[in-house]
C-alpha cells in the first residue's frame, strides 16, 4: 500500500464500545494492553482480522478511527505477511472515532463499514 488511509477500524467487543462511550477513552482491549498499542486494520485489512481473532464472537462492534487526528501516536508497523497495520501508542479517544455500529456483513459476507450518520 504505498498511500496510507486516514480512516482505520477497531473492533471492539459491547463492553468494550460502552466503555469507549462512557469513559470517552479507550486503553484497549487486552491484546492491546499487552502488547503496548492498540491495533487497527484497514478497511483492506478488516476481513482477515476479524475471522483471525474475532471468529465466533457476537456482539461485536466497528469503530471507524479518522487517523491523522491521532497525530504522531499513530505508527505503521508491518504484521501479518509484512503487512503494515496501523498501531495506537495512546488511548484511544472517542474524539477520534468518526462513526461506529454493529459489525455487520454484506451479501458476499463481507465486514460492512460504519458510516457516520
Amino acid at each position: 500500500m504505498s498511500t496510507k488511509p486516514a480512516v482505520a477500524y477497531k473492533v471492539l467487543t459491547a463492553d468494550q464500545m460502552a466503555a469507549l462511550e462512557g469513559d470517552g477513552s479507550f486503553a484497549g482491549a487486552p491484546v492491546d494492553v499487552a502488547d503496548g498499542y492498540i491495533h487497527l486494520s484497514t478497511a483492506d485489512q478488516l476481513d482477515e482480522t476479524v475471522a483471525k481473532h474475532f471468529a465466533g464472537q457476537s456482539e461485536l462492534q466497528v469503530a471507524a478511527v479518522d487517523l491523522p487526528v491521532l497525530g504522531e501516536a499513530v505508527v505503521w508497523e508491518p504484521s501479518r505477511g509484512g503487512a503494515l497495520f496501523p498501531h495506537i501508542y495512546a488511548a484511544l479517544p472517542l474524539s477520534a472515532v468518526i462513526a461506529y455500529g454493529p459489525l455487520e456483513r454484506d451479501e458476499a459476507g463481507k465486514v460492512k463499514l460504519p458510516v457516520a450518520g
